[in-house]
């Protein structure tokens, strides 16, 4: 493919990344759903729980389904299964029906966050692979960022044509998954496709036994646990420490997703510019600096400050560990893409863990817990080469 072809291709996948960023209204969502049908933070939390379950489930199979039928038609999968989350929904708001809709909107997002990757790796080849996908995070995180804003403009402008209150946000986000469907589907992209003998769950699984595919799936999985883990524990830091009332910890949560943001566009750039070795480095010290700034820091300055630097240190990790992954195993690309979505099931496990240690000794005791998944991607350093 030519290079300006090459341009072209990927606006329908950088599209495709914006619908990935629709998994992110799960967190608003089960707020509106538990409002509305008065259920316990227990019962409302299996929703975002959902999400990170599929990915356990799904993420291998996917990399071995994209050997069969190739990785455009298994991103296009991936759109379908989502745009039907996304509209049922709008038949209604039942517990059954919003169980369903959580569901299938968090297996569409496995299948399409284990083969957009290597889609984008097939368009733009191995240079500039980590910036790319770092492009691909910035723009899946203004769909994580609009969110929230545009649930809650629906819960207060009702449009009467529609009367969706808060669920215009699934409307909206439907229309767009309807168009990146589309455009992805008259773009002609060209893969082989082996169409042979594909690998078996077990030889996806033996792939954990090259060092740095391991060391990389624990990285993603330390990326995820402390992605999740600041979004639940910052307002409560706020609120613990400044004495906040929920209202206004909220800001938290769009402060750390304003730094991610940020933090995904620069770093696209910072990574055509320097080695990912060098910017990594940097990342993982910022987010050590933000730990201990969370761990004693007593005023809102000082925590506000906690929070930007977590969410722009940690807002490229997971493109750099994914790179490298991809790169080391050139010849098994969709097998160690299923292996490293499968890493974010971290996202159910750290806030576990933190639940825990909160309860012991307050927060400090979740932010420990993130410290943690910190110090592991100090000693990840030495396998990123290039």
């Amino acid at each position: 493919m030519a290079n300006q072809n090459k341009s072209i291709y990927l606006i329908p996948v950088m599209l495709c990344f914006f619908c990935m960023g629709f998994v992110d209204l799960v967190g608003i969502a089960s707020n509106y759903v538990k409002e509305d049908l008065g259920l316990s933070d227990s019962v409302a939390n299996i929703f975002p729980s959902l999400v990170f379950f599929w990915f356990l489930i799904f993420s291998v199979p996917t990399g071995m389904l994209m050997n069969k039928i190739g990785r455009k038609k298994t991103v296009l999968l991936s759109l379908i299964v989502t745009v039907v989350s996304l509209f049922i929904p709008l038949l209604g708001s039942s517990f059954a029906v919003m169980l369903v809709a959580f569901s299938l909107l968090g297996i569409g997002n496995a299948l399409m966050q284990t083969s957009i990757n290597p889609l984008a790796m097939l368009i733009i080849g191995d240079k500039n692979l980590a910036s790319t996908l770092t492009f691909g995070q910035f723009v899946k995180a203004i769909a994580s960022f609009l969110a929230p804003y545009l649930a809650m403009w629906g819960a207060t402008h009702v449009i009467p044509s529609f009367g969706y209150d808060w669920r215009v946000l699934f409307l909206i986000y439907f229309v767009v998954g309807v168009l990146a469907s589309a455009l992805l589907w008259v773009t002609p992209i060209q893969e082989e496709v082996s169409g042979g003998k594909s690998s078996s769950f077990m030889d996806c699984l033996k792939l954990l036994g090259k060092p740095i595919v391991l060391l990389s799936f624990f990285g993603i999985m330390c990326h995820v646990g402390i992605d999740v883990g600041t979004n639940t524990t910052a307002p409560k830091l706020l609120m613990e420490r400044v004495g906040m009332t929920l209202n206004e910890a909220a800001f938290a949560t769009s402060l750390y997703f304003i730094f991610r943001t940020i933090g995904a566009l620069t770093g696209s750039f910072f990574l055509r510019v320097m080695k990912t070795r060098y910017f990594f480095i940097c990342s993982v010290i910022l987010m050590a600096v933000s730990m201990v700034l969370m761990f004693s820091g007593q005023s809102k300055a000082v925590l506000y400050t906690a929070i930007a630097l977590v969410g722009y240190g940690n807002s490229n990790i997971f493109s750099m560990a994914f790179s490298e992954a991809l790169l080391s195993v050139p010849e098994k690309q969709n097998e160690v893409s299923g292996l490293m979505i499968m890493g974010l099931f971290g996202g159910t496990i750290f806030p576990l863990l933190m639940g825990f240690a909160s309860d012991a000794m307050g927060q400090a005791g979740a932010v420990a817990v993130m410290a943690v998944g910190v110090a592991y991607l100090f000693t990840y350093i030495p396998q990123v080469k290039h």
